[in-house]
């Protein structure tokens, strides 16, 4: 029996866009996708509330030998996150932090240079709404919402398709909302809520953001 909940993130952001529309009248929203994954689903999103989108670029820092497993994240402006529970689970050193951050980091400036092109930078005034095609660990969408607080929004939205409680929960903390679809008991990873959770590429992005190549 499958698991899935969603055909494919194109589906996912249907459903999180119709989930959110109306929310929000009046407002001045911008919808951020996380890339790759979240922003097919962001796309949806922006076009059911009739908001600009773009992107936001945040790298997950992998430990060593698991690499989905985050132990933090960088975002845009040299912020960092750790989660200190698994580094001290893990006992990683420190050292070892600083070489998977260098690494995110390149990849992380790549990214915005292919993604984003000569567009200006981010107007982050009003209402941002922050989306990934789901949660698991919250790290990386804990950054991206510690990044775009230092540019005082009036309100910060995490929005996901699918994601443990324990998670959207804790994310309640960082931002003044958050829009959780789903919350399975029993979480494994977020790809398993999905029928088709293929690699998104990058020109995909590219695609959906309208960059010029």
């Amino acid at each position: 029996m499958s698991g899935a909940l969603f055909r494919d993130r194109t589906a996912a952001g249907q459903a999180l866009g119709a989930a959110l529309a109306g929310r929000w009248p009046g407002e001045r929203l911008l919808v951020l996708g996380l890339p790759r994954g979240g922003v097919p689903v962001a796309a949806e999103v922006a076009t059911a509330l009739d908001a600009p989108l773009d992107v936001f670029v945040v790298r997950k820092l992998g430990t060593p030998r698991q690499p989905e497993l985050a132990m933090g994240a960088i975002a845009s402006g040299g912020l960092r996150v750790l989660n200190d529970h698994v580094i001290d689970q893990l006992h990683i050193p420190p050292d070892v932090i600083e070489q998977v951050s260098a690494v995110e980091r390149a990849e992380l400036e790549r990214r915005e240079r292919t993604y984003r092109g000569a567009r200006p930078p981010l107007d982050l005034s009003g209402t941002v709404v922050l989306v990934d095609d789901g949660l698991a660990t919250g790290a990386t969408m804990r950054v991206a919402v510690q990044a775009v607080r230092t540019s005082a929004p009036t309100r910060i939205v995490v929005a996901v398709p699918v994601g443990p409680a324990d998670t959207c929960a804790a994310l309640a903390k960082e931002a003044d909302e958050v829009v959780c679809l789903h919350t399975p008991a029993l979480f494994t990873a977020v790809g398993g809520f999905y029928d088709d959770f293929h690699q998104t590429t990058d020109e995909q992005v590219r695609r959906l953001l309208a960059v010029p190549r």
